[in-house]
């Protein structure tokens, strides 16, 4: 350790900035840092640019709606089982009494696998549900028209009950003994 006499003092001009830098260059002991950074800015000078950063502006509130609309359908469709099982759009099943082979949307008895075609059907109904909260939501804005209000209601209304009632549909098809 050196002793207090050996040990170089900051200048103290005033400036606080310029002193803690001149004393943060001259503490390293690395011979190839005061290299680098002496060398190449001997000889070179940076260029004088006058760049101009792009200006982004945001998007519209009805297109993030939108996306979040689209994003919330594929999450609840299944798009990620859709990538990454491959499964088939739609599945067939032979009819036990024709013999003839006919077309099946649901994957019955399966609980964890899906055909395309369900889980897109599946999301559509969630998202219709949630549409309908959206419009009940609406018709309690107190600046609107009773009329429009009124017709928000009953559209979110029906909305609401027909994905409930085809989301239990739908469950019933792919668990045939599931609450009975």
């Amino acid at each position: 350790m050196r002793p207090k006499s050996d040990n170089p003092q900051p200048l103290t001009t005033g400036d606080s900035s310029t002193s803690s830098l001149s004393s943060g260059t001259t503490t390293s002991i690395d011979p190839i840092y005061h290299i680098l950074n002496i060398l190449p800015f001997s000889f070179l000078r940076p260029p004088r640019l006058r760049l101009k950063l792009p200006s982004l502006s945001l998007p519209s509130p009805n297109l993030v709606f939108a996306f979040v609309l689209l994003t919330y359908f594929m999450v609840v469709s299944g798009i990620v089982y859709d990538v990454i099982v491959e499964p088939p759009g739609i599945g067939s099943m032979q009819d036990p009494y024709t013999g003839s082979v006919r077309p099946v949307v649901f994957m019955s008895g399966r609980v964890n696998g899906q055909y395309i075609i369900e889980g897109l059907s599946s999301g559509f109904m969630f998202l219709l549900g949630g549409i309908g909260i959206i419009l009940l939501d609406l018709a309690l804005d107190r600046n609107r028209p009773r009329s429009v209000k009124s017709s928000y209601a009953a559209a979110g209304i029906s909305s609401v009950v027909l994905a409930y009632v085809m989301s239990m549909l739908f469950v019933r098809i792919k668990i045939p003994a599931y609450l009975r």
